[in-house]
């Protein structure tokens, strides 16, 4: 049995990260999504939430082979906590491949975990977290970019933001 690691920030999750994650259900008899904490990073939503998030968009659709955690280590630690032998990555064509191949070349080197980088679809490989959250804070329409479910928490989220503003102001 091959168990595969899909780890990153997820914040939020994109359909392009869910495209990934769902053709990698289809690999593996076990994907573990996992939401990686970066301590360098600030992200808009908690650890929590964006389990939670990613969690509510696999049931709209049901994958029972996806398990979904969080790790504030290494995910190679991760790897072999959970028996996992890949680590698959979505790559887009913007430079994503020279600022993952140095991550998959330290992981195989610290655990013997390799990497699988799986093409992004040509249909969301624009979308990311960073462009998702731009374009919701200016007003514009994310529907598509993220599951429906991500719109409703990233418009609440932007929302009480805005409030607390305001009230701070």
């Amino acid at each position: 049995m091959t168990i595969a690691v899909c780890p990153g920030s997820y914040d939020p999750v994109t359909s392009g990260h869910m495209d990934v994650i769902e053709r990698c259900a289809c690999f593996f008899e076990t994907v573990h999504v996992v939401v990686a904490v970066n301590a360098a990073k600030t992200p808009m939503f908690s650890e929590q939430e964006r389990v939670a998030m990613i969690r509510q968009a696999l049931d709209e659709d049901g994958y029972p082979n996806i398990t979904v955690a969080s790790t504030d280590g290494l995910i190679t630690d991760y790897c072999r906590k959970v028996g996992a032998s890949v680590i698959v990555k979505g790559l887009r064509q913007n430079g994503d491949y020279e600022a993952e191949l140095g991550m998959a070349l330290v992981n195989r080197k610290l655990s013997g975990v390799e990497t699988l980088f799986l093409p992004a679809d040509p249909v969301r490989e624009h979308i990311s977290s960073t462009i998702v959250k731009d374009v919701a804070r200016h007003g514009g329409d994310i529907t598509g970019m993220v599951p429906d479910s991500v719109v409703d928490a990233l418009m609440g989220t932007l929302h009480r933001d805005t409030s607390h503003t305001e009230k701070s102001q």
